[in-house]
Parts: structure tokens; C-alpha cells; sequence
């Protein structure tokens, strides 16, 4: 039995992780086990949706399936269109690929580093700190 090619590649939100897999296919996308087009809400789906749709016709060439964890809805959508994005230019090797997602929005091919910043003694938040009055 001949192997087609396939993919691995990663995207990381806030304390979302999510893993991609790329082979050849009929343009089936799985987010967890889960049709993309069944993931709620379809801010977090048209989220996810991003590099497919900046892809055009290489999308119905591939399956693609996702697993992800850790993090809110809005960061696992967040980290899975990393993963799309980066395991499609892998996949084709298309540097024109590459060019149009990094001039549409840099987060599709570079994790975005940013977390919450901790709570700190002495306030109410990381930054916020209780108010004296003793002047």
C-alpha cells in the first residue's frame, strides 16, 4: 500500500496547544473528532476556517485533522488556524502560500507568545494595587 504525504505541525494561544495533521484527501476537516462545520460558536469556527479560505483550491486537495487542548474557545480557535496554516505551507512547500498568509495576519504562521500576566500581592489584579490614604 502506497503512503501519501503527511504533515505535522503546531500552533500555541495563551495556554491552548493544538496539533495538525496534513495528508492527501477530499478536503475533510476534523477539529477533535468533530466536522468543522459542527464547531460552535461560529465566531471561534470562522476563526479556524481563516487559512482554508486563504488557500483556495489546495483545500480540497487534503484532510486535515486537529487535536487541541488546554485554554478558552476563542484561544483553541486561535491556535488551531496556527496549526492549519503552518501544516498547509509545509505540506504544498508553496512560498507564495507562505507570503499571502504572512501579509494577511502574522499570528497564522508565528504563535503568539502573549499570556495573562499573574495576580500580584497587594491588589485586586496583576497590576492593580490597593490605594493608601494616609496623607
Amino acid at each position: 500500500m502506497k503512503m501519501g504525504k503527511i504533515v505535522n505541525e503546531s500552533g500555541k494561544k495563551k495556554t491552548a496547544i493544538a496539533k495538525a495533521t496534513v495528508r492527501e484527501g477530499r478536503g475533510r476537516v476534523r477539529i477533535n473528532g468533530v466536522p468543522i462545520e459542527l464547531i460552535e460558536p461560529e465566531l471561534a469556527r470562522l476563526k479556524m476556517l481563516e487559512p482554508l479560505e486563504l488557500a483556495g483550491s489546495l483545500r480540497d486537495r487534503v484532510d486535515i485533522s486537529v487535536r487541541v487542548r488546554g485554554g478558552g474557545i476563542m484561544g483553541q480557535a486561535g491556535a488551531v488556524r496556527t496549526a492549519i496554516a503552518r501544516a498547509l505551507v509545509e505540506w504544498s512547500g508553496d512560498v507564495e502560500l507562505k507570503e499571502v498568509y504572512h501579509s494577511y495576519d502574522r499570528t497564522l504562521l508565528v504563535s503568539d507568545t502573549r499570556v495573562k500576566e499573574r495576580k500580584k500581592s497587594g491588589g485586586r489584579g496583576a497590576r492593580a494595587k490597593r490605594q493608601k490614604s494616609y496623607r
